[in-house]
């Protein structure tokens, strides 16, 4: 373990779904077609994997359903989800990694470095950190020790995920982040391409609504 508040030494995951049309972003379909649906998590994908790289987290690990593609950059180590239910796979992932650990999906391109580098001083001071979603779950969760029971059996997918969540963390050192929007739906997409105009997301966004 580094220094109090130094941010090295924290392993950052994406948990992520390989970006095969049909299977990933099904709630953009309408308007978009599966194709550019999975045009843009891949690119959703990309972006957020770059800030992860931008990073100095010693250890990057995609937890991953499905393949690795072009779009996963070298220095990450790749695991398989496992388990039912999102709940089991995210306590598995935590588990099979280890701790202290920061753990993101795909759905917030918008995310910088910046962002994570805050996340992991704020673990590394603290039990938990966390990161409030705008539909009621979270885009970020960090955990010192991870311990599966924190995760197993919190209901997901739901506007009260986030609580839920929370109220598992019951006892230790939470911090908590800025909310930020995760793309659910086609209104999602053009709010979070707004926000970061210049990232792969934006542009596979743009190229889709013509």
């Amino acid at each position: 373990m580094t220094e109090q508040g130094d941010p090295r030494g924290i392993t950052l995951i994406v948990i992520a779904k390989e970006p095969v049309p049909g299977r990933v972003k099904t709630r953009l379909t309408p308007p978009y077609t599966s194709e550019q649906a999975a045009l843009i998590a891949e690119a959703a994908l990309a972006d957020t994997l770059d800030a992860v790289a931008a990073t100095t987290a010693t250890r990057r690990v995609v937890a991953l359903e499905g393949r690795p593609g072009a779009w996963l950059p070298r220095g990450f180590e790749v695991i398989a989800q496992r388990g039912a239910g999102l709940d089991e796979r995210l306590a598995n992932v935590f588990a099979d990694v280890g701790g202290p650990a920061v753990l993101i999906g795909m759905d917030t391109p918008q995310v910088t470095p910046a962002m994570l580098a805050d996340a992991g001083r704020r673990l590394s001071a603290g039990d938990a950190v966390y990161g409030p979603a705008a539909d009621g779950g979270f885009w970020l969760l960090g955990l010192r020790d991870p311990d599966p029971r924190r995760l197993r059996g919190v209901p997901m997918s739901r506007p009260d995920t986030g609580a839920r969540q929370l109220e598992r963390l019951d006892g230790l050192r939470v911090a908590t982040l800025g909310t930020l929007r995760d793309v659910d739906t086609a209104g999602d997409a053009v709010r979070v391409a707004a926000q970061a105009p210049g990232t792969r997301f934006a542009a596979a966004v743009r190229a889709g609504a013509r």
